[in-house]
């Protein structure tokens, strides 16, 4: 099989400025896609897009778009299918993961600002970029949850319960434009990305205790099973939730 296998496809990624989303980004790149970058500022997606360089069979392309917003999405993924050809592939990656001293503490504001964009935000992209998928003749979607969503701890309560939500999404979704559109989602655990560069020893040591594979995950092997996801490859996979955590959901 070739290391092309998304050639001529066009995907978009939000929250892709960096971290996971960026490996992401890379990953499909480098499959050969034609990815847009997306980001709440223009100027990160381009300055993650000269971090990653002009190396590799697809193209990177910036894109300014708050998912969160949603009277946005939708003249965005026109936006990307006019000028782009189409829309083959979607990402739900953007997210905020806001920690709460004690949840009676929890603002309303900030309840609905966490929900907007990990959960709202990615509902509304999944409903316009699927209803021109399938008038297209096909489509993959691959959302990013957490496995917060099923481990869940009182400080990120808010964040769980609307990745739960998006796990419950991506099933009714999976049927709704089904079989022409496949959506399938991914429940990361602890991977080293730059948000994990502020963590100190003692914090990275709960996270692997206990943890099979010993250690946090790195970026790209996520990416991996993104685009394996994206790919025909997978084209037997749909409505599917898959934990990539090191066996952390495995062992309690």
């Amino acid at each position: 099989m070739t290391t092309e296998i998304l050639t001529g496809k066009v995907a978009l990624v939000t929250g892709a400025s960096r971290g996971l989303g960026l490996a992401i980004a890379r990953g499909l790149r480098d499959a050969g896609a034609t990815v847009v970058l997306s980001s709440r500022k223009l100027e990160a997606c381009k300055d993650a897009i000269e971090a990653l360089g002009s190396t590799g069979p697809g193209s990177l392309h910036p894109l300014a778009l708050h998912v969160g917003k949603w009277d946005t999405i939708e003249p965005a993924v026109d936006a990307i299918i006019s000028e782009h050809g189409g829309l083959d592939i979607v990402v739900n990656n953007a997210g905020i993961a806001p920690l709460a001293e004690n949840l009676l503490a929890v603002t309303e504001g900030l309840w609905n600002k966490t929900i907007e964009v990990n959960l709202k935000g990615p509902f509304r992209l999944m409903a316009v970029a699927g209803d021109r998928m399938v008038a297209a003749g096909g489509g993959s979607i691959v959302n990013i949850s957490s496995i917060g969503a099923e481990r869940p701890s009182p400080p990120e309560a808010m964040y769980a319960a609307a990745k739960n939500g998006l796990n419950a999404l991506t099933r009714a979704f999976a049927q709704e434009y089904a079989p022409t559109v496949r959506v399938n989602c991914i429940m990361p655990g602890g991977f080293a990305t730059d948000m994990a560069e502020n963590w100190d020893d003692e914090f990275v040591g709960k996270i692997v205790d206990r943890l099979p594979a010993g250690r946090l995950g790195r970026p790209e092997e996520i990416a991996g099973l993104v685009t394996h996801l994206a790919s025909d490859a997978s084209s037997y996979t749909t409505g599917a939730i898959i934990p990539v955590d090191g066996g952390r959901t495995a062992v309690y």
